[in-house]
Formats: C-alpha cells, structure tokens, sequence
C-alpha cells in the first residue's frame, strides 16, 4: 500500500512540474530575458555539518515527455537542524542554465512553499525579497523523531505577499512542484 500511495504521489508531483511564465501584470521594472522559463532540475541540498543530504528531481526532456527521476541521497538524523538551499536548472542548456538566479534576482515575484507529511519537520525561509518577505531559496529544516513521510517543494510565480506561509493563501501560478520520499532516523 505504500507503494502505490508513494507511486500515486510522485505521478502528481510529475503532472504538476510546469516551467515559469511570462509577467503579464504590467511590470516593467524587471529585465525578462525569456518569456518562460524551463526548470528541468531541483536540487535541495540540506547541511548539518559533514552529514549532507540532497533531494533531487530531474526531468530533462520537461513536462509531456518521459516521467522526471527523484533521487534522495539518504536519511536525514532525527532532532537536527540543517541548513538547506534549493537550486533550479535548465539543463537542456549548455551550460546548464541556473534559474535560481532568476528567482533571486525577481523575489518579490517569487515564493518557495515546503510542504512535508511529517508533523516533526519545521522549514524557516532565511531570505527576504526586496520588500522584506520572504523568497525561501535558503532555509532551516529542524527535525524531530523518527519517521518516513513526503516533502514537496513548490515555487509560486507572482504570489500573494504577504502570505500566512501556505502555498494555498499565496495564490499565484506554480512554476514547479516536486515531492520527495524522506526518511528521518
């Protein structure tokens, strides 16, 4: 059952993956390269030490083509703080394109939601747009007991801010949305 459940969940989080959109609210304050954005990657590297955990996902064909792979290079500890940072690629570039930079660059059009099914796991967002809100490419991810559960990454183009820190109340379009299985031990 759990299979299917986590089988179920990874199927969504792939019909979800959608790339950026062009700004079609009037804003001429920003320099829009491309009108859309592929986001072929995500990698969520979390830091606790030498102890270094990375979440990644990579559908390099994009959406409609073969699924997209999860990759999750280990357990992270129970009761531990990690400092974490989200990166986002375009890797049908050469060299590969990092949209991270964009996000940074446009964060008061940007918000990062972390979402995980395990009541223990607490993400705080460390970085701020412009307007002092936050953006959510750095952040704290603290533990608690041990356990097994999903984490799902989202990135919101053109978000409601402020927002009560749920992808729900900020509204906007998604521009990328991964779930990851995590282990806690």
């Amino acid at each position: 059952m759990k299979t299917v459940k986590l089988l179920a969940l990874l199927f969504v989080a792939n019909l979800a993956f959608v790339s950026c959109s062009s700004d079609d609210d009037g804003h001429d304050d920003h320099d829009h390269d491309h009108e859309e954005e592929l986001i072929t990657t995500v990698i969520y590297t979390l830091y606790h030490g030498n102890d270094i955990v990375t979440l990644t996902f990579q559908d390099l064909d994009g959406p409609g083509g073969a699924d997209g792979t999860y990759d999750v290079s280990g357990p992270l500890a129970a009761n531990t703080t990690y400092s974490g940072t989200t990166a986002l690629l375009n890797e049908t570039e050469n060299p590969a394109e990092d949209i991270t930079e964009e996000v940074e660059h446009e964060g008061d059009e940007h918000e990062f939601f972390y979402v995980s099914s395990l009541d223990d796991i607490t993400i705080s967002k460390l970085d701020q747009d412009e307007d002092g809100n936050p953006v959510g490419i750095e952040t704290s991810l603290t533990t608690g007991d041990a356990g097994t559960g999903s984490l799902t990454i989202i990135l919101k183009h053109e978000p409601n801010k402020p927002n009560n820190g749920t992808p729900d109340d900020a509204g906007g379009s998604t521009d990328v949305e991964v779930t990851f299985p995590i282990t806690v031990q």
